[in-house]
C-alpha cells in the first residue's frame, strides 16, 4: 500500500467518500445516480457523478481492488496525469454508451466506477497483453488479452440477454474509452503490437456490427 501512487489514492478516496455519503443519504444517492429520464431533462452531471456512487460496500470494494491491481501498469507507462485522464475518459465513455443503448428506457438507472475501472483494466491489458491473470477457481494464470477479449464478449452477451443487474454497457463503454485513449497516448502500439491491438478490438467491432444490424432491438 505504501507504494501506491497519489493519483490512485486520490481516486479511491473520492470513490469511498462519495459512496459512503450515498449509503447514508438516500436523497444524495438519488440526485447523483445515472438516470436516463433525469439526464434527458438536463441533469448531465449525473453522467460523471454516478461513477463515484456504489450500491453497497461489496460493490465499492470490488471496483477499488480492481483499480488498485491495474493502476500501476498504466501509471508506469504514462504517468499519473494521463492515468487520471484515462480514468475519467473511460468513466464518461461508459456513461455515453449506457445512455445510447438505454435512451428509450426513461427509468433505467445505474451507479458505480465499473466503467472507469474497466477502462483502466483494458488499458493495462493493451499495454501488457501477456501478463498473467489469476481468476477464481482457475489455478493457472490466463494471458491478459484472453481475459480482456472474453470479458467484453461476455459483456455483449449480458447487454443482449439482460439477465442480471450488471451495467454491462458501462463496462463496455469504459473499455472502449481505455482502449482508444491508450492508443492516443501510445500510437506506437499500432505498429509495435498490431496483432494484440487487432485482437483486443474484435469485441468492439462485433458490438458495433451487432448494433448496426439491429441485433439489440
Amino acid at each position: 500500500m505504501e507504494n501506491m501512487n497519489i493519483a490512485t489514492i486520490a481516486i479511491i478516496a473520492v470513490n469511498v467518500l462519495v459512496s459512503l455519503k450515498g449509503f447514508n443519504d438516500q436523497g444524495f444517492f438519488e440526485r447523483y445516480k445515472f438516470g436516463i429520464k433525469e439526464i434527458q431533462s438536463g441533469q448531465k452531471d449525473r453522467m460523471l457523478t454516478s461513477g463515484f456512487l456504489h450500491v453497497d460496500m461489496t460493490h465499492l470494494l470490488f471496483n477499488m481492488l480492481t483499480l488498485y491491481f491495474f493502476a500501476d501498469v498504466v501509471i508506469s507507462a504514462f504517468g499519473p496525469l494521463k492515468f487520471v485522464g484515462i480514468y475519467f475518459i473511460s468513466l464518461v465513455a461508459g456513461s455515453l454508451l449506457g445512455f445510447f443503448f438505454h435512451k428509450d428506457e426513461p427509468y433505467y438507472s445505474a451507479v458505480g466506477a465499473s466503467g472507469a475501472v474497466t477502462g483502466i483494466l483494458y488499458a493495462a491489458i493493451l499495454l501488457q497483453p501477456q501478463m498473467g491473470l489469476y481468476l477464481f477457481f482457475i489455478p493457472i494464470p490466463i494471458p491478459a488479452y484472453v481475459f480482456g477479449i472474453g470479458y467484453l464478449l461476455y459483456s455483449i452477451y449480458g447487454m443482449k440477454s439482460r439477465s442480471d443487474n450488471i451495467g454491462h454497457t458501462a463496462h463496455f463503454g469504459g473499455a472502449i474509452g481505455g482502449f482508444a485513449t491508450t492508443l492516443l497516448f501510445a500510437p506506437g502500439l499500432l505498429v509495435e503490437n498490431s496483432l494484440m491491438v487487432g485482437l483486443l478490438s474484435i469485441p468492439i467491432i462485433i458490438l458495433f456490427v451487432m448494433e448496426k444490424t439491429g441485433k439489440f432491438r
